[in-house]
């Protein structure tokens, strides 16, 4: 997994509300268990007109937006059901970061799992994000984890909370497999002893 310390970018604006999984990643891209090539798809419901071809007032095909790696969006980002494929997607996409005042739980446990940062933020925070991501590329969003703050393109800085253990991971680049293969000499001293005893 991909460590997260400073992400500098444009944030894609999405003032939409209880944007569940599905809006995320629909359905039909849930075939693969691979977590590339999902990108295509993200919110394609929204993003792609009936004929297939981009629809030009999405927010993600808009020039300004076409490489953003920060979202900003409404209250209760992800709920719906627990599929992993919508962080896949996101990430995907290039989304390394998303910004609301709520996220549904399952969907917020699995974005650290797969390297991406939610961040909450109170109301009043996120509409002078949404006013910064208005800009487009006239403005960019730094998020920085370390210090816990997101900086605005005109020097202003909102401050969010995080769980100690998961900003440890992130920085870190630490998935549920790269903290059991921490434990790796522990883990090989303990199959080492059993093995001795099941021969004696």
């Amino acid at each position: 997994m991909d460590k997260f310390t400073v992400l500098e970018s444009v944030a894609a604006p999405l003032r939409i509300i209880n944007i569940d999984t599905d809006m995320i990643i629909p359905k039909q891209y849930l075939k693969t268990i691979k977590r590339t090539g999902l990108g295509t798809g993200l919110f394609s419901e929204m993003r792609y007109l009936d004929d297939g071809s981009p629809n030009p007032d999405f927010v993600l095909n808009q020039p300004a937006y076409k490489n953003a790696k920060i979202l900003v969006a409404g209250d209760n980002f992800g709920c719906g059901s627990s599929r992993e494929h919508a962080p896949w997607a996101l990430l995907d996409f290039g989304i390394r970061c998303v910004i609301s005042t709520s996220f549904a739980d399952i969907f917020y446990n699995n974005c650290f799992k797969n390297g991406i940062l939610p961040i909450t933020v109170s109301p009043e925070d996120l509409e002078k994000l949404f006013d910064d991501a208005d800009r487009g590329a006239n403005a960019t969003l730094t998020v920085n984890l370390e210090a816990q703050e997101i900086r605005g393109p005109d020097g202003g800085k909102i401050h969010f909370d995080l769980d100690p253990f998961r900003k440890h991971c992130l920085l870190n680049g630490l998935d549920d497999i790269g903290l059991t293969m921490q434990k790796a000499p522990s883990i090989d001293s303990f199959e080492k002893k059993l093995g001795e005893r099941a021969w004696a």
